[in-house]
C-alpha cells in the first residue's frame, strides 16, 4: 500500500529546533519533486518547502533561512530541519509530493509541532 508516515514533531521552546521525517513507499517519491505542508488550527493546509529529484528546492518566505528541506532517495525518505523556531510554526506538518493537484499519495496523519515557552 502506498503511504506516508511522519515523525519527529513535538514540543519546543521558541528558537528551537527539530527534525522531520517522512517514509515513504512505491516508487512515486524518488521519481516526484516532494514537500513539506502545515497545517495550523483554523488555517487552510499550505507548502512551506519544496525539493525536486534532483536536489533543487524551494522555500515559502517565512521559513526561508530557518528550514531546510531534503531527501535520501535510497531510503525513500524526506527531512525536514527546522531551526529558530516560532510560535507562528506551531501546525501539524504533512509531506506529500509537491506540484500536483491533488497530490499523489494519499495524505499521511501527521506530526504535530508545537511552539511554546
Amino acid at each position: 500500500q502506498v503511504q506516508l508516515v511522519e515523525s519527529g514533531g513535538g514540543l519546543v521552546q521558541p528558537g528551537g529546533s527539530l527534525r522531520l521525517s517522512c517514509a515513504a513507499s512505491g516508487s512515486i517519491f524518488s521519481l516526484n519533486a516532494m514537500g513539506w505542508y502545515r497545517q495550523a488550527p483554523g488555517k487552510e493546509r499550505e507548502l512551506v518547502a519544496a525539493i525536486t529529484s534532483v536536489g533543487t528546492t524551494n522555500y515559502v518566505d517565512s521559513v526561508k533561512g530557518r528550514f531546510i528541506i531534503s531527501r535520501d532517495n535510497a531510503k525513500n525518505t524526506l527531512y525536514l530541519q527546522m531551526n529558530s523556531l516560532k510560535p507562528e510554526d506551531t501546525a501539524v506538518y504533512y509531506c506529500n509530493t509537491a506540484g500536483y493537484y491533488p497530490p499523489l499519495y494519499h495524505w499521511g496523519q501527521g506530526t504535530q509541532v508545537t511552539v511554546s515557552s
